[in-house]
């Protein structure tokens, strides 16, 4: 399948609202073939050589209802620092994915998310939980898997999962106050 900038589905789409399904597991030969292109690109997208070649935007996640595929299927590469303040690289790509806790304390970008699927900009803070904890398949160590995520990642994978319940990020945006201000939050 043919992944890039034109082939992406776009907010204008009615597809990118429909709630995405369950794939079984042990993943169809076609199902981790689509995780596999998924995470090409977003491993591409981020050399600009490639991105340009290609025609792909910048991303650190994918998923699969943005191909217009129904599937709980997402693909994230992240890169970040650790609490020591090394660099650390978080590679998934997950099927049937689900938070199964998050914490009370809130964070958002402070520069707002950005999304493949969304041409405008929509500016405002998409304020999620600061902590999360993601239990699901992934293929790349091929087991079921516990990510306890903080921060950045703890972002991007509530985004990506959004996408499987038809919610794009600027949903999140309060219309009349885009930037409130969040005590105790975690601002990124």
């Amino acid at each position: 399948m043919l992944i890039n900038n034109d082939t992406i589905v776009k907010d204008n789409d009615p597809i990118i609202r429909e709630k995405s399904l369950p794939v079984a597991l042990p993943l169809s030969e076609e199902d981790k073939q689509l995780l596999r292109e998924m995470y090409q690109y977003v491993h591409d997208s981020t050399d600009p050589e490639l991105s340009e070649k290609y025609n792909l935007r910048p991303a650190v996640g994918i998923s699969a209802i943005q191909l217009g595929i129904k599937k709980q299927l997402t693909a994230v590469i992240v890169h970040d620092v650790d609490k020591d303040k090394n660099d650390i690289t978080y590679e998934y790509m997950l099927a049937n994915p689900r938070i199964v806790s998050s914490s009370v304390q809130r964070a958002y970008l402070e520069g707002g998310e950005g999304c493949l699927s969304v041409k405008e900009d929509h500016s405002g803070y998409v304020v999620r939980a600061a902590r999360v904890k993601v239990k699901g398949y992934d293929l790349i160590t091929d087991s079921e898997i516990t990510i306890r995520a903080r921060g950045y990642l703890a972002i991007v994978l509530q985004h990506e999962l959004d996408h499987f319940s038809g919610i794009l990020y600027y949903d999140h945006i309060d219309k009349d106050n885009p930037t409130p201000e969040i005590k105790d939050a975690l601002v990124i």
